[in-house]
């Protein structure tokens, strides 16, 4: 895979989306890694759909992005009945990608840096990280400052990122919050590959149980998340859905959509 603008994309919830494997997403690094520009990944899920449908710097963040991998079986169900040619080998989370992704920096000897979520969380994930994957060269900075494009916080937080001159960055700050952030600062972010991660870290880090994944593989995790973080996940799990599931019947009703070779730009 030289190129990821071949991937192959189709349109789907009005997003565009790339159905790739977690073994394909860790080669597209790999080579998006040896580019001399900045390459943006993303992911999409119910979330990142209710959220497009609502927020126009979240659009905007998607027009730059070179492409968007599924991160969500609803979705899988949603493109199969859309006809769509999409698999369980295509819904790729961070709970199952994060080693082999490590696991490629460490044999490569990528510079990664994680910029997000709670300071103690980022350093016990990285430590675990390190331990799982010997030689790894992993660096956190928390994702509690003022996000303001001028501010002097995030000032600090970008010396620290072109200082430290990572191959991989993930953000991990949660949606809309980290895909407005990397908006705001394309252009003061070194060349690498841009990974949004939302709570990445926090899974090594021991901090958010892992559902067994017998439930991801049924569509069943956010049950597992619901039960575990009520207060702050209860409006993305009951809420949100619907209107998304409006937008489902409404395609569904329109006709199926035809899968098509995209540019990687959304």
């Amino acid at each position: 895979m030289s190129d990821p603008s071949s991937i192959a994309s189709f349109s789907m919830l009005g997003v565009k989306v790339h159905p790739i494997s977690s073994a394909a997403l860790t080669a597209a690094v790999v080579d998006c890694a040896q580019s001399s520009e900045l390459r943006l990944i993303a992911y999409h899920n119910l979330h990142s759909i209710y959220l497009h449908a609502r927020d126009e710097k979240f659009r905007a963040f998607y027009r730059h992005t070179h492409f968007s991998f599924i991160d969500g079986m609803s979705l899988i169900f949603a493109g199969r009945l859309l006809g769509l040619p999409v698999r369980r080998e295509h819904r790729v989370t961070y709970v199952d990608w994060i080693d082999p992704l490590m696991a490629a920096a460490s044999v490569r000897g990528w510079k990664v840096m994680f910029l997000g979520g709670d300071e103690a969380v980022g350093q016990r994930g990285a430590a675990a990280l390190r331990v799982r994957h010997p030689g790894l060269v992993l660096e956190t900075l928390h994702g509690f400052f003022d996000p303001s494009r001028d501010g002097d916080e995030n000032r600090v937080v970008l010396r620290r990122i072109n200082a430290f001159g990572p191959q991989v960055l993930m953000v991990g700050m949660g949606m809309p919050r980290q895909e407005h952030w990397i908006f705001d600062n394309l252009r003061r972010l070194p060349r690498c590959v841009l990974l949004t991660a939302g709570a990445a870290m926090a899974y090594p880090a021991g901090c958010v149980p892992t559902p067994p994944r017998w439930a991801g593989r049924l569509g069943l995790e956010w049950v597992f998340r619901l039960i575990a973080e009520p207060r702050r996940l209860w409006k993305r799990y009951l809420l949100e859905p619907w209107p998304v599931l409006g937008t489902l019947v409404r395609e569904l009703v329109a006709h199926p959509r035809q899968p098509h070779v995209g540019t990687g730009a959304e």
